[in-house]
């Protein structure tokens, strides 16, 4: 079997991997699709050296076929097409025990702690599996786990039917978290600064602003009846979308934080004070959120196919971090691994 392997200092080798046989309780999956992820650029920048064991396997949005089950696996069979939910949890700790597994105060991350999808063979506890529908292609099935973070985050944002919604920044997740905001009935506005990502913001059919040209705050007034928006959604990881964030939601409004700060931005809390505003984190998922995933991704009610730009065997693994480096014309980037 092929495998990608991070051997830090930005290196990826591509080579041969001998495959992991399927403990009790777990399943071998001949993997089909992957996508790159944000948190796999970072681990190639090796911001996250300290959690990965060298040569680190990455990876953690997939879809593929069983290959071989473990030992008192019974509800998956060789053949079946699934996904993986890359989250171990440990079950003791105080996150687990009030039923919080997602966010366990112990958790390993399948593809940052342990070995990940990019990978011909992967093998990972049943526990993570969720069956994928035959309508449903493997190339989308892919997506399910990016999705999951955006059913998650509208979840957590309770977001209604008819509310307004701010999404500022529009990468995978950003258009995600529009494109479910608006399948359940909100009106939706994009803030994003890259060209191409604001103009298929606006071929998916949203409002889309460049805060570099146009003033945010004022629009939001003004397309809101001067309330401010319902919900708002910070996806950039940056300090102008910190200082943003705030200044937008009506009195009561929500905020909900997406995004990773690898450095503490500034956050007007008078400005939360001062309208009773409600900001919440946005970690994960939970298993409710890949079958919403699941569902939306089956219907076809989403356009996915746009969402992704380019299918990358598993050597040009290094090319797609240099694609997403370079902020052009990038939305999702899929590895083919079988």
């Amino acid at each position: 079997m092929r495998a990608a392997f991070y051997e830090g200092n930005e290196k990826i080798r591509v080579g041969e991997s001998v495959p992991v046989p399927p403990k009790a309780g777990e399943v071998q999956i001949k993997v089909s699709h992957a996508g790159i992820c944000g948190t796999d650029l970072h681990i190639f920048h090796g911001h996250m050296d300290k959690r990965v064991t060298f040569p680190q396997i990455m990876g953690h949005e997939m879809s593929g076929t069983i290959h071989a089950v473990g030992e008192g696996v019974i509800n998956y069979s060789v053949g079946d097409r699934v996904t993986v939910m890359p989250l171990d949890p440990c079950g003791k700790c105080p996150a687990c025990l009030a039923g919080h597994n997602h966010i366990c105060q112990c958790l390993k991350f399948l593809g940052i702690e342990t070995s990940g999808a990019f990978q011909s063979i992967w093998t990972v506890p049943a526990h993570t599996l969720h069956r994928l529908p035959d309508q449903l292609s493997l190339e989308h099935g892919a997506l399910v786990e990016p999705l999951a973070v955006a059913c998650h985050d509208i979840r957590i944002g309770e977001v209604k039917r008819g509310e307004s919604v701010v999404v500022i920044g529009s990468g995978p997740i950003g258009m995600l978290i529009a494109l479910v905001a608006k399948e359940a009935g909100a009106k939706v506005l994009i803030v994003e600064i890259n060209a191409y990502r604001l103009q298929l913001a606006r071929q998916l059919g949203f409002d889309a602003l460049n805060p570099i040209e146009e003033d945010i705050v004022k629009y939001v007034a003004q397309y809101t009846g001067g309330a401010g928006a319902d919900v708002v959604f910070e996806v950039t990881s940056s300090a102008a979308g910190a200082e943003m964030m705030t200044q937008l939601p009506r009195t009561r409004g929500r905020i909900v934080v997406v995004s990773i700060f690898n450095q503490l931005p500034k956050v007007d809390l008078h400005r939360i004070f001062w309208r009773e505003l409600k900001m919440a984190g946005a970690r994960v998922y939970e298993h409710e959120d890949f079958e919403k995933a699941i569902q939306l991704a089956a219907s076809g009610q989403l356009p996915l196919d746009s969402l992704v730009t380019e299918i990358y065997p598993l050597e040009r693994l290094e090319e797609g971090f240099r694609q997403m480096e370079s902020g052009g014309k990038i939305m999702k980037i899929l590895l083919s691994c079988s």
